[in-house]
């Protein structure tokens, strides 16, 4: 197949919040441009999107993954409902062999393992040493080998074919999640899946300062007698105008899903669906870190996806010189940069005969950037339209 990407582009205003904390619990910040900027991790970002996929309804369940380091305990469910007259100690035994056998190593955590043996507890259930990121169509596979073994699973693991049915089962019918955003496993480098999808750091258009909110708590119990707060404390917060990006490899997607669920469906169709739910999802996920003291509820003002058969293209380039406010907002100018250098790159680097481009957009402040492409109403028919567009062209010839 040929390489096509999709590059989604966004420009979002978020309040006064915390989105990405850093290790002292300030929001992160990245210079660019020899300046502070907000930044907002990637992971945190990613995490969100994941998320999305499920409290969205964007996916059905079995097309997605869980990452876990109890995925014994997993695997001992999934044994447990294919048999329910499997006894729980007996499920946890063929789970934890299944699971060393596809290539993942487990121990019972020490600190576990130690609160058991001091209480006179049950001996936990092992564990994996790493998150392991697995299918729901992995789980179900693996708890069915596991129970065709189940006479002398030690046994039947151990021949050649059976243990590479193991770990032929962790690698195959990957879920959408894990073709997206890709697993490395750091020991067992053949059932490594490249991601599809990379994601940019978010970054201000604009210099940003951190600012420092001192809060008090009153003891509701005081009397009278008792004045002062009941607790006193700090949270760091800034507010910023971000530009947001990430680049999907259409070619390494389709790779890492396959044939997809049904037998009945063209090779395209579960791409479709993928891509779908990511072009929503990337647009409407919101990192959830402090939400309940900020409540930064907000959506991108405006998104531009490009459809290109070129390497991908960033436009933050825009931003290397930092907005500047004059008292009326970063929005407008961060608008009208990103489509003045969209259209300058894209004249400069771009195939306009295979580059397509679709605009979502709110409010006259982001209205220069409807020049760029076919201007959308919703998300829902931008995503629509988009994953339309992508299986129209994987159904033609190469």
């Amino acid at each position: 197949m040929n390489r096509i990407f999709l590059d989604v582009h966004a420009l979002q205003t978020v309040p006064p919040s915390n989105l990405n904390r850093d290790d002292t619990g300030a929001p992160k910040t990245g210079l660019y441009g020899g300046v502070p900027r907000a930044r907002v991790s990637s992971q945190a970002w990613k995490r969100a999107i994941r998320t999305s996929f499920k409290d969205e309804h964007l996916l059905d369940p079995a097309e997605l993954g869980v990452r876990t380091k109890k995925v014994v305990e997993l695997l001992a469910d999934r044994i447990v409902a294919l048999d329910p007259s499997a006894e729980r100690d007996t499920a946890l035994r063929l789970a934890d062999e299944t699971v060393r056998a596809a290539g993942f190593k487990t121990e019972v955590p020490k600190r576990k393992a130690d609160q058991a043996k001091k209480e006179g507890g049950l001996t936990p259930a092992p564990e994996s040493k790493y998150l392991v990121f697995l299918s729901s169509r992995q789980l179900d596979g693996l708890a069915r080998l596991a129970l065709d073994g189940a006479a002398d699973i030690t046994a039947f693991l151990k021949t050649r074919e059976n243990k590479a049915c193991a770990k032929e089962l962790a690698d195959t019918r990957h879920s959408v999640d894990i073709a997206l955003f890709g697993r490395m496993v750091a020991d067992v480098a053949d059932i490594n899946v490249d991601a599809a999808v990379q994601v940019a750091h978010a970054l201000s258009v604009h210099r940003v300062d951190n600012e420092s909110d001192y809060f008090t708590a009153v003891d509701d119990e005081n009397t009278d007698q008792e004045t002062g707060a009941g607790m006193i404390g700090t949270v760091d917060f800034n507010s910023a105008t971000l530009y947001r990006y990430a680049s999907l490899g259409v070619h390494q997607l389709a790779a890492n899903l396959g044939a997809g669920l049904r037998d009945d469906e063209p090779h395209s169709e579960p791409v479709r669906r993928a891509i779908e739910a990511f072009v929503h999802a990337f647009t409407s996920s919101l990192p959830a870190g402090k939400i309940n003291t900020f409540g930064h509820h907000t959506q991108p003002d405006a998104v531009v996806v490009r459809l290109r058969t070129t390497r991908p293209i960033s436009y933050v380039a825009a931003f290397e010189d930092p907005v500047r406010s004059d008292g009326g907002g970063h929005l407008r100018e961060a608008s009208d940069r990103l489509a003045a250098y969209a259209s300058d790159v894209e004249r400069a680097y771009g195939d306009p005969g295979s580059t397509r481009t679709w605009v979502l957009r709110v409010g006259p402040a982001t209205q220069k950037l409807a020049g760029l492409g076919t201007e959308t109403e919703t998300l829902r028919e931008l995503a629509a339209n988009v994953a339309h567009a992508v299986a129209e062209r994987l159904e033609k010839p190469a």
